[in-house]
């Protein structure tokens, strides 16, 4: 491992894993050996279409050849940013129809929350447990797990939990709630998916009381579940709709959209109600608007459904009691944290990438690029179930 990015690159953990990055392309990542690695994690679902996807780069050189950034947000009028906005209203349903592009996810969610509370009035959020949702305080304030909160305490008041597909828990939706908070399909907590139409239960409790639907497709939106966003697979439409991750095919952003009505309200009472720099930068914006319509002119979304069937059939062996998610939103989920640090650490060993999952221990990631092949999809899976066979030989002698 390289001693400075240690010395002089602040971490997120006492154990990164080090790799020192050569180049990227396509589902493929090199390191300074000139050892390939087939990448099955997608930087954690934000390179939707790979590395150095043809479209993306073209349209990020074309538009840094014209301008970069000009001006703060909101304030002048670029082609990228108001054609991205265009083209996410026409493909979302008629009340979402309003996009602020910001930098990141969570920032997304910060939008988000104070949408919630500008529209209705009202300051309660309610989130649920074991719920990931960002890391800035309005964000981690609506993190369901403790243990990464605590040393962080104060955070922002009148915040509430409510379980995950637990219908009972909906009553807890009152009058009084600004805002209810959902990953479409829960990350950190194990890609757990809604069951018995709770996404449908949950609006109709909103609409019951007047509170906002947010739904958080930072993780399954861009075609990863097999529709644009996860909530399309649930027939449901919410208040407000927060995105990132995939939405710039590997490049830093994130946004939040609504009905115009109320995305307004953040315009007055008071003005600049939410102020970003360089959201919307024209060549952020542009790697976005190429990363879109490649989803949406092609077959990518229909065979990320296909390429799951995939790796459900290949992915069967005694180590491996299920296989969660949908789409290329999946976790192979083994009997123990030990053992999935295991698979994990041994397939980067021969050159194959996978990672954790925040919460859940024993799930072992697979969010690869949408544009992964069937032979790539055989090759990688060829080398967990060998990893696997390794470890249950070293295990049963």
């Amino acid at each position: 491992m390289n001693p400075d990015f240690i010395k002089y690159q602040a971490q997120t953990s006492p154990y990164p894993l080090g790799m020192e990055v050569s180049h990227a392309i396509g589902s493929y990542i090199y390191d300074t050996n000139n050892k390939k690695y087939l990448d099955f994690v997608a930087g954690v679902s934000a390179c939707t279409l790979g590395h150095q996807h043809p479209r993306v780069n073209q349209a990020i050189k074309d538009q840094l050849d014209k301008y970069s950034h000009v001006m703060v947000y909101g304030e002048y009028s670029q082609s990228p940013a108001v054609e991205y906005c265009k083209l996410m209203a026409s493909l979302l349903p008629e009340s979402l129809n309003k996009t602020y592009l910001v930098n990141s996810g969570t920032e997304a969610i910060e939008g988000a929350l104070k949408l919630a509370r500008r529209t209705t009035g009202r300051s309660q959020l309610i989130s649920c447990h074991n719920a990931y949702h960002g890391n800035t305080m309005g964000s981690m304030s609506v993190m369901g797990f403790e243990e990464r909160k605590q040393a962080f305490r104060p955070l922002i008041p009148d915040v509430d939990f409510i379980t995950f597909n637990n219908e009972e828990d909906l009553q807890k939706i009152t009058t009084k709630t600004a805002g209810i908070i959902l990953e479409t399909i829960q990350g950190g907590a194990g890609f757990i998916e809604p069951h018995d139409n709770f996404l449908q239960k949950v609006r109709k409790r909103c609409d019951e009381v007047g509170a906002m639907m947010i739904v958080d497709e930072i993780q399954p939106g861009f075609g990863r579940t097999g529709k644009l966003f996860g909530f399309q697979n649930y027939d449901v439409v919410p208040d407000i709709v927060v995105m990132g991750k995939g939405m710039g095919g590997g490049m830093p952003v994130g946004a939040f959209t609504a009905s115009a009505e109320k995305m307004d309200l953040l315009t007055e009472n008071p003005k600049l109600g939410h102020i970003t720099t360089f959201g919307g930068h024209p060549v952020i914006a542009s790697a976005c608007l190429a990363t879109l319509k490649e989803i949406t002119e092609t077959n990518l979304m229909s065979e990320t459904l296909e390429k799951e069937k995939l790796f459900r059939s290949l992915l069967v062996h005694p180590l491996i009691k299920e296989v969660r998610g949908r789409g290329l939103m999946l976790a192979t989920m083994t009997e123990s944290a030990e053992i999935t640090n295991e698979v994990i650490l041994t397939c980067q060993d021969k050159g194959l990438i996978l990672f954790w999952l925040l919460f859940e221990g024993c799930a072992v990631r697979i969010t690869p690029p949408l544009t992964i092949s069937e032979e790539e999809i055989r090759e990688g899976c060829a080398i967990i179930l060998n990893v696997m066979d390794e470890i249950l030989n070293k295990k049963n002698n």
